[in-house]
């Protein structure tokens, strides 16, 4: 019996860098939080919550976040 397709998450990777000058690479956001007006602007947003919930677990505040851009680009 064949088997069901089963749906694919695609993701994008980030690289991230810190007003520290830290930077982390490769960052999963979810690609279809992304593009229509805003473009990548809601990676931001889902980038950030993944450092809360890192912050949480570590008990280190989250980093500030300077810039983000495409991993490859």
């Amino acid at each position: 019996m064949a088997k069901k397709p089963t749906a694919r998450n695609e993701f994008v990777m980030f690289d991230i860098v810190y007003e520290d000058g830290s930077q982390r690479s490769n960052r999963k956001v979810d690609a279809n939080l992304l593009g229509g007006l805003d473009g990548d602007e809601p990676a931001r947003s889902a980038i950030m919550e993944q450092d809360r919930a890192i912050s949480e677990k570590s008990g280190l505040p989250p980093l500030q976040i300077k810039t983000i851009r495409r991993s490859g680009k």
